[in-house]
């Protein structure tokens, strides 16, 4: 096997690894939340703060990954994140409030916002671009099995156990990956990085974190709802303003000159609105079943983890079904499937039987992954491999804020529709207009996947032969 093609296979594999850990965490904490709940004498939509804190962690690290990568080295880089995450994920072991768990929950963020930015560009680098449908499919195989360990085997520590063991799983993860990193990452050292943009990196830490920040802070005990309005209008406001410096900079922290490239902008805009409906998922599914459905943390574990299954399914087709409709028409009309599936969650009542929960789950499973699959790729279809580094930081922070934005919506919906209701608790037919706006996010995303052109990504997805230059 030639050292490109060990790289297509090993790399992603190892970053999805990386994937892995985060993704069994993420989702146990999901299947978690609502004992964590009462363990910290919170109500469950407040949790929605610690989901948040991680992702507030990603958006200000995020953008400064690839600028990390070049000044230390890789390799470096990403074993110190997968160091940095393990501690966080004792520290949230060890937690005992809300504000606690917050504050565990940034510091893993930190080393999750280095640890697969930083990986996707070895990958990007080092892989020939008629590999990269494959190597983003090997990348998100070992991922997929966090949703499919993670709700179960949450559930099961949950119910029997305590919720505080979940978080020790990460770290013969963490050992494996660091092994892995040092025995098969290429290790070119640091390369030539240019100047940090300080103050770039100030204006995008503090926009991100107060736009996502904000939003979660209403109905929770830590601000009133001017305060958390206040902090959501200057995240916004730092945001344009670094807008307006990037670009009159020539070399800002994140480029948004880079969403001239239509694939690019499909791929990043598009997609966030895709991400915010899917983001919610998660957040929403295992509250449903446990505080709707009354079931319990291993029950619901049990049957969210079908998602994963179909997931797994539609990554052997993906790379046919790109070949064959390519990725315009793929990305807008599975948008459409995977909403009328996240609108089908709302179904679920208290006499649905348990079957008929998993296949729709099971269902459910099939397009979002498609859809991820074919939105990272075609980010990369027309990005040089000299511009990888700032489109990976770029469109990894707008995909986290996206995931981050999509929890605090769904949060604020769901606690809307209570209200309206007449009821603070929360109560089976909450779920269903929740499940139904969240869904709209994803029908939104057709907007800029529509005006791909029908070629667009066709190299990628090898629907046509690609002559070598002069030939």
């Amino acid at each position: 096997m030639s050292v490109q093609s060990r790289h297509a296979l090993v790399l992603p594999l190892l970053v999805g690894g990386a994937l892995l850990m985060e993704n069994i965490d993420s989702t146990v904490i999901s299947t978690s939340l609502p004992a964590m709940a009462r363990d910290f004498g919170e109500d469950p939509i407040a949790l929605k703060v610690g989901l948040t804190a991680y992702i507030v962690s990603l958006g200000v690290f995020i953008p400064i990954s690839g600028w990390l990568a070049d000044r230390f080295g890789a390799r470096a880089v990403f074993r110190t994140a997968i160091l940095v995450f393990s501690a966080g994920s004792l520290l949230c072991a060890m937690t005992g409030s809300l504000l606690a768990f917050m504050a565990a929950r940034f510091i893993q963020g930190i080393g999750g916002a280095l640890m697969v930015p930083v990986g996707r560009i070895v990958i990007f680098q080092t892989v020939p671009k008629a590999d990269y449908v494959k190597a983003v499919s090997y990348l998100t195989v070992p991922s997929l099995l966090g949703p499919v360990l993670g709700p179960p085997l949450g559930g099961f520590i949950t119910t029997y156990l305590h919720w505080r063991w979940i978080f020790i799983i990460n770290l013969p993860i963490a050992a494996l990956g660091l092994y892995l990193a040092r025995r098969h990452m290429p290790d070119p050292g640091p390369a030539e990085a240019s100047a940090l943009d300080y103050r770039g990196f100030i204006m995008t830490a503090l926009g991100a974190s107060l736009l996502m920040l904000g939003p979660s802070l209403f109905d929770t005990p830590f601000a009133s709802p001017a305060v958390a309005a206040c902090v959501t209008a200057l995240g916004v406001g730092l945001l344009l303003l670094y807008g307006a410096y990037a670009a009159r900079t020539a070399n800002p922290l994140l480029d948004l000159r880079l969403l001239r490239i239509p694939t690019f902008r499909a791929s990043v805009l598009g997609g966030s609105l895709f991400r915010i409906a899917l983001g919610a998922v998660p957040f929403l599914l295992p509250l449903e079943l446990q505080e709707g459905l009354g079931m319990s943390a291993f029950e619901s574990g049990t049957l969210t983890c079908c998602t994963a299954f179909g997931s797994l399914t539609m990554k052997s087709l993906a790379r046919h079904t790109l070949r064959r409709f390519g990725f315009r028409t793929v990305l807008v009309y599975n948008a459409l499937f995977a909403a009328c599936m996240i609108a089908s969650f709302g179904v679920f009542a208290p006499g649905t039987p348990h079957l008929v929960i998993a296949v729709v789950v099971l269902i459910a499973g099939v397009f979002p992954s498609l859809q991820f699959t074919s939105i990272n790729a075609i980010a990369y279809a027309d990005i040089p491999k000299a511009d990888v580094a700032r489109a990976t930081s770029l469109a990894s922070t707008v995909q986290q804020i996206s995931l981050g934005m999509g929890i605090t919506v769904a949060g604020i919906t769901l606690q809307t529709v209570g209200h309206l209701a007449g009821h603070d608790t929360l109560a089976a037919g909450d779920f269903p207009p929740t499940f139904a706006v969240m869904a709209l996010f994803s029908v939104a995303s057709i907007i800029f996947n529509r005006r791909l052109a029908s070629d667009a990504g066709a190299e990628l997805a090898g629907r046509r032969e690609v002559r070598p230059s002069g030939a």
